[in-house]
């Protein structure tokens, strides 16, 4: 993955003057290819619905939970904790929610309201291989969330 490379296209993405979705899907697409993974998905949270919602994705296929409580998977973990849930074998993590049976290891990266320190979205890869995301690709994927956070601030502003 060239970090700084992606980092430089997502920043352009965010402040382009596209669509929130037709911007957010073209940045699924682009951290999907960039890593070489077999999924990405970006999801919106709502702390009032108590839910997560999948906004778009780039992979196969939908997934298996477009909206799903808070509180469930990975993803929730991430919403608790505000930090990066990175699991190498999700056959061993109990929090995984099935997706594709496929899925041997799974990064859920939050986005923060900057404002408020609480988990707005997230960015939600998964990769048929395990330990696909070492502590570099980790820390470059975190810094991604910071480029794309934009287009979350602006949908919650209301």
């Amino acid at each position: 993955m060239n970090s700084t490379t992606l980092l430089f296209e997502l920043r352009a993405i965010a402040t382009q003057q596209a669509a929130r979705i037709d911007a957010l899907q073209q940045m699924a697409n682009l951290i999907r290819s960039n890593g070489n993974y077999r999924w990405v998905g970006l999801y919106d949270v709502n702390h009032e619905t108590e839910t997560v919602t999948n906004i778009v994705y780039s992979g196969p296929g939908a997934p298996e939970y477009p909206t799903f409580p808070i509180t469930k998977g990975l993803t929730g973990a991430a919403i608790r904790t505000l930090r990066t849930i990175n699991v190498g074998d999700v056959s061993n993590d109990s929090r995984y929610l099935t997706a594709f049976g496929s899925t041997q290891s799974e990064i859920i990266i939050p986005i923060l309201d900057p404002r408020e320190e609480r988990v707005i979205g997230t960015i939600d890869i998964e990769s048929a291989d395990r330990n696909a995301f070492d502590a570099e690709t980790e820390r470059a994927l975190v810094e991604c969330s910071k480029q794309v956070s934009s287009l979350w601030a602006l949908s919650n502003d209301g």
